[in-house]
C-alpha cells in the first residue's frame, strides 16, 4: 500500500513501543524507514542546529516525519515549518497523541465501548503526556468520568481540569487507589517519571512506590475492568498482576502497531 513512501523518524528521547510499532507500521505496509534512534545526541542537534532547521532537511529526504521531543509543544513547532505531515510520538510532558488514539482503540476492544465508562489514571499525572492525551481524547465522549490518584507531587495540571469541566466531563481526585478500583472500568497506571525531575531526587522518591497495582488491587476490579499501562514499568505494576485476563497492557502495546498503520495510510494516501 505504501510502497514508495519514506517515513522518518526523528526521536530525541528514548522510546521501544513508539519507534519500533511506528517503524514496524511503515514497513508492513511496504514503505522504508529513515531512523535517527537517538536524535538529541547523534544528529546534527549535537551540533547546535535549531529543530526547524533539521526538519526543513529531513523533509526533503522524506514524504512523513514521526518525532519524539524533549520539549512540550515541539511537535507544533515542527509542523509550522514543514511541508510534510509531521506526526507527534509525544513531546516532553505535554501530549502523546497515537498513544491516545490506542489508548482508545483498546478500551473500545476490550469493555466494547466508549460512552459511559469510568476511568482511573494514577501516578505521574502531571509529567505524563499519556494521560493527558487520554483525558483530552476520552472527553469527546459522553457519560465519561475520571478518578485521578496520584501524589501530591505530580497531580494532573489544571489544564487538562479546565478542559474537563469546559467540555462537562467529571473529575475528582482521590487518595484511595483500592476504592476507585472497585468502581472503575479502566485502570491506567504510569510510572513516575524520573527524567521529568531533574537534580529535585527528594520529590521523586516521595512520589514512586505510594500507588501500586498489585494482586489485592486487582482482586477488587470489576469482571469486565481492564488494567492499562503505555510502558515501560518499573515496579508500579507487579507482575503477580500479568497472568490476570484483565491485565490488558501488552495488548494495548500490540494495538499501537494497527493504530500506527491506520494513520500513515490515512496521511500518506487519505481515505
Amino acid at each position: 500500500m505504501l510502497k514508495g513512501y519514506l517515513m522518518a523518524t526523528l526521536f530525541y528521547e528514548p522510546s521501544t513501543r513508539t519507534r519500533l510499532s511506528f517503524e514496524s507500521a511503515m514497513k508492513r505496509l511496504g514503505g522504508e524507514v529513515l531512523t535517527t534512534e537517538n536524535a538529541r545526541e547523534f544528529s546534527s542537534a549535537a551540533k547546535g542546529e535549531t529543530l526547524e532547521d533539521t526538519i526543513r532537511t529531513v523533509e526533503g529526504y522524506s514524504d512523513i516525519i514521526v518525532m519524539r521531543h524533549f520539549e512540550s509543544g515541539a511537535a507544533k513547532q515542527a509542523a509550522a515549518v514543514s511541508s510534510i505531515p509531521v506526526i507527534n510520538a509525544g513531546d516532553g510532558p505535554g501530549q502523546h497523541p497515537t498513544q491516545a488514539l490506542l489508548d482508545v482503540y483498546t478500551i473500545q476492544r476490550e469493555t466494547g465501548r466508549l460512552d459511559g465508562i469510568k476511568v482511573g489514571l494514577v501516578g505521574d499525572l502531571a509529567n505524563g503526556r499519556t494521560v493527558r492525551s487520554l483525558a483530552y481524547l476520552l472527553a469527546k465522549y459522553d457519560g465519561v468520568k475520571f478518578y485521578f490518584v496520584s501524589p501530591d507531587v505530580v497531580k494532573m495540571k489544571d489544564d487538562i481540569k479546565e478542559y474537563l469541566t469546559s467540555k462537562n466531563i467529571e473529575w475528582e481526585e482521590s487518595k484511595d487507589l483500592m476504592e476507585v478500583a472497585s468502581k472503575c472500568d479502566v485502570i491506567y497506571q504510569t510510572r513516575i517519571q524520573r527524567e521529568r525531575f531533574g537534580d529535585k531526587i527528594e520529590l521523586y522518591n516521595q512520589a514512586r512506590g505510594k500507588y501500586i497495582v498489585d494482586r489485592k488491587v486487582v482482586d477488587v476490579l470489576q469482571s469486565h475492568a481492564v488494567v492499562l499501562h503505555p510502558l515501560p514499568r518499573l515496579d508500579e505494576i507487579t507482575t503477580e498482576v500479568d497472568v490476570d485476563p484483565r491485565a490488558a497492557y501488552f495488548r494495548q502495546a500490540k494495538n499501537g502497531l494497527f493504530i500506527r498503520m491506520a494513520l500513515l495510510k490515512l496521511l500518506l494516501l487519505g481515505w
